[in-house]
């Protein structure tokens, strides 16, 4: 295959004023099979997939009219890494700053662009992008301060063969306690295996790189060749050369690389994941993906050289170009401590301080919007009304936030933070424990010896496995906001929260169009129309409610209740007739064993000196010898009566058993619940949550 058919080499020309820039996303299904391993559906743009890259220039209106053409599946779009400033309802997170996008209805995401960089776009609705519905976005810069010939945009991404219907219920499943995430089948680099890249000697290349990936962190490095970091998720760097970088998932980065005057041989390029992030790593998948640089036609490609180890630039020692210093000592002061757990579906869940998120019945950003806000009733800035377990916290205009993030879990994850990107202050080895200061040392920071000013700033970061970080940014873009972990799987399984950031502010300046509310309702009769307005619980949508009512969240949208430490009552009551039932048959076999032996069974058996039992089995001739030494004589049907009560005991132990499951079956309304130790209420009404903060139907109330 060309090189032209998978990259595009972008000239840039410099408008003399902003545009507006229009793109029409039909979003469908197609087909492809992006490693030749295997064919499979895929979410596609157009009728085409991958989907199509997004151009604009810093100062553009951008438009993204999309129309939902999937059929079966909700959809939306999240522009990663793009603040939105003034715009937090074009934000695309499902049930945060909007409804879902039904099958067949449409939505315009409009907003202008004031931030130069790499960024990307992708479905932020249950889970979906895996299933293809993500691509690149370059915001291109008129004054960018680097100098360089031409511009390449490259992306790398781990690749499931099945999709996301079939792998999501696999890893939110009793069947999965430990919650092992899937593991990918392959690498792709621009969707696409063995890409080549033509080279024009001792010209200087910008390569534009985006991990858009579910899963796997990518290490990247080109034989024969240095890379010059000048740009971190939107953020421009002081030139920094290395021969290796790592970009988590989600995370993004420009690097400028000298073409060789020598033309004699070829170069790969390889992507490797991220190994130590699977639980397994199963023989079959090769975790590279390989590229050339393309200097010789006519030379082989080379078979890349193995390493010993990876050994990656720190992203914490690079510095922004604008040399922006340490912002002022923080004003508010949140610790998250990120840990993974089982919850009583028997399935694992992720958890920012023991709380795992579910999305509201009432999208975060309409609940701001509708909230009561008056002299004599202000609820707009009560965390209690967004919900318990969208997790949420209030930030005030202006105000300065540390993040301190305690890793508890044995794994690495990439946090993004939506609206902002954030300083980091801090971030620790592996092993290294949660961060140790105090709410007292906090405000005295004694730590700043170890920040390399001025400090590293972009929009997600890598904590690393029993380690810590410590992030700072300003609180000044009024919206409502997400911060999760950026592996989709954990995603899914709840590790989420919300900032909802100056809500009066919002309340009093934001304007939502018609359209996006149209797409709360559902118009195929397949489902419940979604609530813009009221509490997280759906509470207050009536103009006439009491405002206390906004503090009630009773039927709320909640997981899985805690699983118990001991015996639920319907495992005592099963465990107690089970050992009912062992000391019975103990009893009866021993009453049994301990009877009397079998009398003679007739004249005629007596006489012909064999002795038969009852059961018809031939066994040698045995006496019942009394007292007196002569054959006892048997006592009137009392064979009969042993063999009757064995019987009878039979029947009943196996009645008893049946009727112990039956009890459970009843107590949790079905076996599948008794087995998963879910009683009527711990997720809803019996209800399956499906991940990502989506539920089967509305209205499932802790």
């Amino acid at each position: 295959m060309t090189a032209f058919s998978r990259i595009v080499l972008l000239t840039i020309i410099t408008a003399a004023h902003a545009a507006t820039v229009v793109y029409d996303f039909n979003v469908s299904w197609a087909a492809a099979s992006p490693d030749g391993l295997a064919k499979r559906q895929v979410i596609g743009i157009n009728q085409q997939w991958p989907p199509p890259r997004i151009d604009a220039q810093v100062g553009d209106r951008l438009i993204v009219n999309l129309l939902n053409s999937l059929g079966d599946q909700d959809t939306s779009l999240h522009f990663h890494g793009l603040f939105m400033n003034g715009s937090t309802h074009m934000d695309g997170s499902s049930m945060v700053t909007q409804c879902p996008i039904p099958p067949g209805a449409s939505f315009t995401y409009n907003f202008t662009i004031d931030q130069p960089g790499t960024y990307w776009y992708h479905s932020h609705a249950q889970g979906q992008y895996p299933d293809g519905l993500r691509g690149p976005l370059i915001i291109h810069d008129p004054k960018t301060p680097f100098q360089y010939d031409q511009e390449l945009v490259l992306t790398v991404s781990d690749w499931y063969h099945e999709p996301m219907s079939v792998l999501q219920p696999r890893f939110m499943s009793k069947y999965n306690p430990t919650g092992a995430e899937p593991i990918p089948n392959a690498a792709l680099m621009n969707d696409t295996q063995n890409l080549t890249i033509p080279m024009i000697p001792e010209r200087t290349y910008s390569f534009r790189m985006a991990n858009i990936g579910a899963f796997a962190g990518q290490y990247i490095w080109i034989e024969g060749h240095n890379m010059t970091i000048v740009e971190m998720d939107g953020v421009y760097v002081h030139p920094t050369e290395t021969s290796m970088i790592y970009l988590s998932a989600a995370q993004r980065c420009s690097f400028l690389v000298k073409a060789k005057r020598e033309t004699s041989r070829n170069f790969p390029m390889i992507a490797s994941m991220d190994t130590t992030l699977f639980d397994t790593t199963p023989p079959s998948l090769n975790p590279n993906v390989t590229s050339y640089l393309l200097y010789n036609n006519t030379a082989p490609l080379p078979t890349p050289s193995p390493l010993d180890s990876f050994t990656p630039l720190d992203d914490t020692h690079l510095h922004p170009r604008d040399n922006l210093g340490i912002l002022p000592l923080p004003d508010q002061a949140i610790t998250l401590n990120i840990s993974m757990s089982n919850l009583a579906s028997g399935a694992n869940y992720a958890f920012f301080n023991n709380i795992t998120y579910v999305a509201p019945l009432v999208p975060t950003l309409y609940t701001v919007l509708s909230s009561p806000n008056s002299s004599s009733f202000e609820l707009t800035a009560n965390a209690q009304i967004y919900g318990t377990y969208t997790h949420p916290y209030i930030l005030p205009h202006h105000s300065i936030i540390q993040l301190v993030l305690n890793n508890l879990d044995t794994g690495r994850h990439p946090f993004h933070l939506h609206g902002h990107n954030f300083q980091v202050l801090h971030r620790s080895g592996p092993d290294e424990g949660p961060w140790w200061s105090t709410s007292s040392n906090l405000n005295e920071p004694s730590y700043n010896h170890t920040i390399k000013a001025p400090p590293m700033r972009r929009d997600t970061l890598l904590v690393e496995p029993n380690g810590n970080a410590v992030l700072r940014f300003r609180a000044d873009n009024p919206g409502v906001w997400l911060f999760h972990c950026h592996i989709e799987w954990h995603m899914i399984s709840g590790l989420a929260a919300t900032f909802v950031e100056a809500p009066s502010i919002l309340q009093r300046t934001l304007q939502v169009p018609e359209d996006h509310f149209s797409a709360c309702k559902r118009k195929d009769g397949k489902g419940k129309d979604i609530p813009v307005q009221g509490n997280a619980a759906g509470r207050g949508q009536s103009s006439d409610a009491d405002p206390k009512e906004w503090l009630v969240l009773d039927g709320q949208p909640c997981p899985p209740g805690e699983l118990h430490s001991g015996f639920t009552r319907g495992g005592v009551v099963a465990l107690a007739i089970s050992c009912l039932t062992g000391l019975l048959g103990v009893v009866v076999v021993g009453w049994y064993g301990f009877s009397e032996p079998a009398a003679a069974v007739g004249n005629e058996k007596k006489e012909s000196g064999e002795n038969v039992s009852e059961s018809g089995v031939y066994s040698e001739k045995s006496k019942s010898v009394g007292n007196n030494g002569a054959e006892a004589a048997p006592a009137s049907g009392k064979k009969k009566l042993d063999v009757a009560a064995s019987g009878l005991l039979t029947d009943v132990m196996i009645r008893r058993g049946t009727e112990a499951v039956e009890s459970q079956a009843v107590s949790f309304g079905s076996e599948e619940e008794a087995v998963n130790a879910v009683g009527k209420g711990m997720d809803g009404n019996g209800k399956k949550r499906l991940g990502g903060g989506s539920w089967e139907g509305k209205g499932h109330g802790c």
